[in-house]
């Protein structure tokens, strides 16, 4: 059980400086920027206005639910981009992370773990913020139901999953440095090869059975289905979820705690 309960109490007694990391984060992501943080707010509502005017006019995209208009598809387009970005932009930086710390590792007292954790949460701020506009939009052109506030127990095991493959890729990243690379080409076959832009309906049977495989696909889905649909999620599929990301987690954070004695010798 200290397996488990570990790395959970290991990250709640450094709270204070994983608020602090965040906070630096998101900061540094603006800086220097006339608008600053607004940013995270303009960037996301023009993303929506662009996704509607090139998938609902050029490619004339449908996704065949009652009568859809193309601010429904707009906003079912952008549903999935935002969650799907929570992960892309996490995973996308583990790899440089501790690399681009290094200055912290010789410091013997400081927890490397948060890092990692810290980019998250910074993540996280964005998502919420692309999700504040959703649900603006959602109540302006469409109609928001009570299921869609549950959401974030859809979160839950996705921020287990991307903590876990984060501790992991961070630390793999200083020994293999070509991992970076590897993982920005992965992260974006994933985005096409994951439910955003199309149902998962229309994926041919033959093929089903791997976006079955892929947990994106699941949460993307379920994201959908709760916030824009108004379903209410699968309890079963979610404890199974909660279950995979559980183990993500565990085992990420085993071998970043393995990995970081040789983090001083390689850097």
């Amino acid at each position: 059980m200290k397996l488990i309960w570990n790395p959970f109490i290991n990250l709640w007694n450094h709270r204070s400086l994983i608020k602090q990391f965040t906070v630096r984060d998101v900061s540094l992501r603006y800086k220097g920027s006339l608008l600053g943080i607004v940013w995270s707010f303009i960037t996301p509502l023009l993303m929506l206005i662009i996704y509607t005017y090139v998938y609902s006019e050029i490619f004339k995209a449908k996704w065949n639910v009652g009568n859809e208009s193309k601010l429904d598809f707009a906003l079912i387009i952008f549903c999935g981009i935002a969650t799907y970005n929570l992960f892309g932009e996490t995973i996308s930086r583990a790899p440089h992370l501790i690399i681009g710390h290094s200055n912290y590792v010789k410091k013997v007292v400081f927890p490397l773990e948060i890092l990692p954790i810290s980019i998250l949460f910074s993540s996280f701020i964005n998502f919420l913020i692309s999700f504040c506009i959703l649900f603006l939009g959602i109540i302006l052109f469409s109609h928001l139901h009570l299921a869609s506030f549950l959401f974030l127990i859809i979160l839950f095991p996705y921020l287990l999953m991307i903590s876990g493959l984060s501790l992991f890729l961070s630390a793999l990243g200083v020994y293999l440095r070509d991992i970076g690379q590897l993982i920005g080409v992965i992260v974006q076959a994933l985005m096409l090869l994951s439910p955003i832009f199309y149902p998962k309906s229309v994926i041919p049977q033959s093929f089903q059975f791997l976006y079955n495989l892929n947990p994106i696909s699941y949460v993307i889905e379920e994201m959908r289905n709760i916030t824009i649909f108004g379903f209410s999620p699968n309890w079963g599929e979610l404890l199974m979820q909660s279950l995979f990301g559980l183990i993500i987690f565990i085992l990420g954070h085993y071998f970043f705690e393995r990995s970081r004695k040789g983090f001083a010798d390689v850097l």
